[in-house]
């Protein structure tokens, strides 16, 4: 497989995209992350729900997996893992940051960078794409006086649970102070426009597809993902990769696959990194402007929010 060029004037990286969704995940998934990515010499954004973990809620909903924004061959206990589906159903849901605030902390100061992955999100990605204003406002509201409690300042990091959002919650990470966003899948960073409307947070998307999605059975050969991501990421990309992993309770049977993606990354000449360290070589005034569409990816179920045409690029080049 041909190795990617290195090039020390433009490095060449992949931002590693830790989504944080429930409670086990936090509790057990993220410190095994963790000390992978140290060992490993990688850095990482690691994105975190605060607000209680529903789950179990999710069971009501079994027949539509579009609701959970769950891959096409993952059950609901393999995306949301087997303890989680008690919560908000035989259990109590636990508040993750309230619980595990602890954990949260100490990946920041492991240098990691933090960032919000929502409030609640089953509710997140089973309604945000019909809810209103106000129902948005509230979700970014709790998530993010939350992350200022546990962190003592404000997120500069969003990324949407399951890549689903609205017009409104696009907007607020403007008005909310978001530096950057990762709440879509594309192909390169760009300034989202939504209807005509310029919403001025830069998103960086997820541009590799997920392990979940490229598998297309219940029990895939690991070394067959890798094999096939490894294939995706051999040829440069100009302004880099995000790759998202989830973070899960079970993390720790997955340690091999996760990494061999590691090390054939560092061997074809990738920086292993964050989207803050990403962000911050690129100019957002000389971003493209990309309109942001709905749409679907292989893999996974239902809709997501993608990153569509340039903005007004079939004008701009009409004869």
């Amino acid at each position: 497989m041909p190795a990617a060029r290195q090039n020390q004037h433009n490095p060449l990286r992949i931002a590693l995209k830790i989504d944080v969704p429930t409670y086990r995940a936090t509790l057990e998934g993220v410190p095994t992350l963790a000390d992978i990515l140290r060992r490993h010499g990688a850095g990482a954004s690691f994105v975190f729900a605060l607000g209680p973990d529903r789950s179990g809620r999710a069971i009501g909903h079994l027949g539509s997996p579009h609701l959970h924004g769950r891959a096409t061959h993952t059950s609901l206990s393999g995306h949301f893992g087997l303890r989680s589906l008690l919560y908000g159903s035989l259990l109590p849901a636990p508040s993750i940051g309230q619980r595990c605030a602890d954990i949260l902390r100490k990946v920041r100061d492991d240098g990691f960078e933090v960032g919000l992955h929502g409030w609640d999100t089953l509710a997140w990605t089973a309604e945000v794409e019909n809810a209103d204003t106000a129902w948005s406002e509230i979700q970014l509201k709790h998530a993010v006086e939350s992350y200022e409690q546990i962190f003592a300042s404000p997120p500069k990091l969003h990324a949407a649970p399951g890549w689903r959002s609205n017009p409104h919650s696009l907007r607020l990470t403007q008005r909310q102070g978001f530096t950057y966003a990762s709440d879509t899948r594309g192909r390169h960073p760009f300034v989202p426009v939504w209807n005509g409307e310029i919403v001025r947070c830069p998103q960086y998307p997820t541009t590799l597809p997920t392990l979940d999605e490229l598998a297309d059975r219940a029990k895939p050969d690991p070394q067959a993902l890798c094999d096939q991501l490894l294939a995706l990421t051999a040829e440069p990309a100009p302004t880099g990769h995000v790759f998202s992993l989830r973070a899960r309770q079970n993390t720790a049977q997955h340690v091999d696959l996760i990494e061999a993606l590691l090390t054939g990354w560092r061997e074809q000449g990738y920086e292993l990194t964050s989207i803050q360290t990403l962000a911050a070589g690129l100019d957002m005034d000389k971003l493209p402007r990309h309109e942001v569409v709905v749409g679907t990816v292989p893999g996974r179920c239902g809709t997501l929010l993608l990153q569509g045409e340039e903005f007004l690029s079939a004008w701009r080049y009409s004869p």
